[in-house]
């Protein structure tokens, strides 16, 4: 039997969105120890606030302050905290309703062990010691022996030096199997063959091969050796460098209809000035040193392809 491939994989990137009022005041609230709803028309406090109804989607601007006290709706425990969650030990995640709101608030629950967690326990906000208007300026819940009773109050989301936008990575972490179909087109790209499975029911050649064919529902096993030339489809100039990759700015990633092959892959195009990259035009890779794929695709100087003979994998 082949050896089953495994491999760790991370996607990470950083996702930064400029804020609206509502979203504005509501993180700049939090980086001064307040925590703001929104109020609907029918009277519901919403925390965290949105700024559509979810009911009506009506725009929603009047916001209101809820207390930094609340309880606890629902729970789970989390007994191995991963990197960068909010607490280095076993903690409970929560969904508070502050005093005050209608809706909970998700978060960290501070507790000595899954028997000190119910539903129905009132808890208060632990303020960050360094806040800098995001969710993390709250490092947690705790318990808390008051009773409830606050009534939301007015706020005109009114702060010195507003937050106007928020960066927050994002990032996930996990071990990759590729399975059958995969495994044998990887196995194939280490001996420089690109390798594809085609479709019993109706034909298609799918290159890389998923193991069942997305049309027809139906297990794909007989292999496919299209390529390896092919024709640009369709592609895009970036101009923006990533992170990690040696690769001047700008150039072109494109889709590429390898010879025989149903479904487009995509990669780089290299060996050719960007602004002469063209749809029609034909390519074929380039292998170096001991890369597990191609490093790009390059001109073959044929002539370029028919629109006809690739317009349905556009």
């Amino acid at each position: 039997m082949p050896e089953n491939l495994t491999a760790p994989l991370v996607v990470e990137f950083p996702f930064t969105r400029s804020l609206g009022p509502v979203q504005s005041a509501f993180l700049t609230g939090l980086r001064e120890r307040v925590v703001l709803g929104v109020r609907t028309r029918d009277g519901r406090v919403l925390v965290p606030p949105v700024e559509y109804d979810p009911v009506t989607a009506d725009e929603i601007r009047d916001l209101v302050e809820v207390a930094t006290t609340g309880t606890v709706t629902t729970w789970a425990w989390n007994p191995s905290p991963r990197p960068r969650q909010p607490l280095p030990r076993p903690f409970a995640w929560v969904l508070v309703r502050l005093d005050g709101a209608d809706t909970a608030l998700l978060h960290a629950l501070d507790a000595p062990g899954a028997d000190a967690v119910r539903t129905g326990m009132r808890v208060r906000i632990r303020w960050a010691a360094r806040r800098e208007g995001a969710i993390t300026d709250i490092a947690c819940f705790e318990a808390h022996d008051g009773p409830a009773g606050h009534r939301a109050a007015p706020h005109d989301g009114r702060f010195p030096d507003p937050v106007t936008s928020l960066t927050a990575p994002a990032r996930l972490e996990y071990t990759y199997t590729p399975g059958r179909a995969q495994s044998r087109y990887l196995d194939g790209l280490a001996r420089r063959e690109i390798l594809g499975e085609r479709c019993p029911s109706c034909h298609k050649v799918y290159v890389p091969p998923r193991g069942a064919c997305p049309t027809c529902g139906v297990a794909t096993t007989e292999p496919a050796a299209p390529g390896p030339r092919g024709t640009v489809t369709t592609f895009c100039v970036v101009n923006i460098k990533a992170k990690g990759l040696d690769i001047d700015v700008p150039y072109v990633y494109a889709h590429i209809a390898l010879d025989g092959a149903d479904l487009a892959l995509h990669a780089r195009i290299g060996g050719i000035p960007y602004d002469r990259v063209r749809m029609g035009m034909r390519v074929e890779p380039v292998w170096t040193g001991d890369g597990r794929h191609p490093d790009h695709y390059r001109p073959t100087g044929e002539p370029d392809a028919d629109y006809e003979s690739y317009r349905r994998l556009l």
